[in-house]
């Protein structure tokens, strides 16, 4: 009985050690997806306001409705791509990232070329609107940050020896990290025409 005893010990205490890292990855991964939850989130807001924006500027102004028409387009484009949090690949990431990218770019244009309608910047609605656009893309920045801080500890874990050997048998994949897009690294040209 005494020579099975010290076996069973050593397969109890590798079970409970592999549940331990187990749970362990299951809740760093909990925070993951939250993470990115709170990123899609903030990426919602942002879209709500985008639709409450172009009603302001489409009601208060003779508007160029090629400006208008790209950003609905992009808008549209940006709420179809979505990404399930627990396979978040950099492929995914930078599909949802491109897409993002596009709505940014044609939101800068609606806001640059508002600024030849005097009448509109001083509508009130407007004014709180490209406020709220502001304090979101803030929090978007924010989100952002906070995924890439929780992606970290979990793919620490999940690759760190010997935790690997229990995340690959229970599926533990390495999660991709929210990058800048393409060109972000370089400046912004500011130009102002006072004509």
């Amino acid at each position: 009985m005494k020579k099975w005893l010290i076996p069973l010990i050593l397969i109890g205490i590798l079970i409970f050690w592999s549940v331990g890292i187990n749970n362990k990855a299951v809740t760093l991964d909990e925070n993951v997806g939250e993470s990115w939850a709170n990123v899609e989130s903030s990426y919602q807001r942002r879209n709500d306001l985008i639709g409450n924006l172009v009603k302001t500027v489409q009601g208060a102004a003779d508007f160029e409705k090629s400006t208008l028409t790209a950003v609905i387009e992009a808008r549209a484009k940006a709420t179809s791509v979505n990404i399930d949090p627990t396979n978040i690949t950099p492929e995914k990431l930078a599909e949802f990232n491109k897409v993002q990218g596009g709505l940014s770019g044609a939101l800068k244009s609606l806001l640059v070329t508002v600024e030849r309608y005097p009448e509109l910047k001083a509508n009130q609605n407007f004014i709180e609107l490209q406020s709220q656009l502001e304090g979101t893309e803030n929090r978007i920045d924010v989100a952002r940050t906070r995924f890439n801080e929780a992606v970290k500890p979990y793919n620490s874990y999940i690759r760190t020896f010997p935790n690997s050997l229990i995340a690959n048998i229970a599926g533990f994949d390495k999660k991709a990290y929210f990058e800048s897009e393409d060109g972000a690294e370089k400046p912004v040209d500011v130009e102002f025409d006072f004509n």
